[in-house]
């Protein structure tokens, strides 16, 4: 973990409709964009942590929104140093091409808030902040890039789940070897 003065990070949640399973020929140029593109975001400034499955090196294979749909869960210091890491690296190829590989999103797909340092969200965590985010538009609970809010703005809301049982939590995330990780 990325070692912070912050008091809190920003989690984020993305999730993305398959347009064809992952072992399509077609899906070929986004899985092989996988690993240099999370092993960017886990060097990248800023970066604290992922979610992984166990006993791989992303989360493509974990399907808790559906059979169709992945998620990207990550944690980072500021929202500036996600933005960067979102718009000005190499993941901006990916953002670009996109449409190639997932279906266009018709509700909200994409979440932020913040967590206390420290904490490692679950994939229910994050699946009931983009519900709230969908169901109420963007508020300090549950935002975007677009609206966004300050930790001092949502000081009331940052919580940490209830902690997991050992075996849940070796299920729900990893680090990877360096003690880092991100996802595309």
């Amino acid at each position: 973990m990325t070692s912070s003065a912050h008091a809190a990070h920003l989690a984020e949640l993305n999730v993305a409709t398959l347009r064809y399973p992952l072992d399509d020929p077609r899906m070929a140029p986004f899985v092989e964009m996988l690993d240099p593109v999370n092993a960017a975001a886990d060097g990248a400034p800023g970066f604290v942590w992922r979610l992984v499955e166990e006993g791989t090196a992303d989360a493509t294979g974990l399907r808790p929104a559906g059979e169709d749909v992945i998620v990207n869960l990550t944690v980072w210091e500021t929202q500036e140093a996600l933005w960067d890491f979102t718009y000005r690296s190499g993941h901006l190829e990916v953002m670009r091409q996109r449409r190639e590989w997932f279906e266009r999103h018709i509700e909200a797909h994409m979440v932020l808030w913040w967590v206390p340092a420290g904490h490692h969200p679950t994939v229910d965590e994050a699946l009931e902040r983009l519900a709230d985010l969908r169901a109420h538009g963007p508020s300090p609970r549950a935002f975007t890039f677009a609206s966004p809010y300050t930790a001092a703005d949502a000081a009331q809301h940052i919580q940490a789940a209830p902690p997991l049982h050992p075996e849940q939590a070796a299920r729900s995330s990893r680090r990877t070897p360096a003690g880092d990780a991100a996802a595309v």
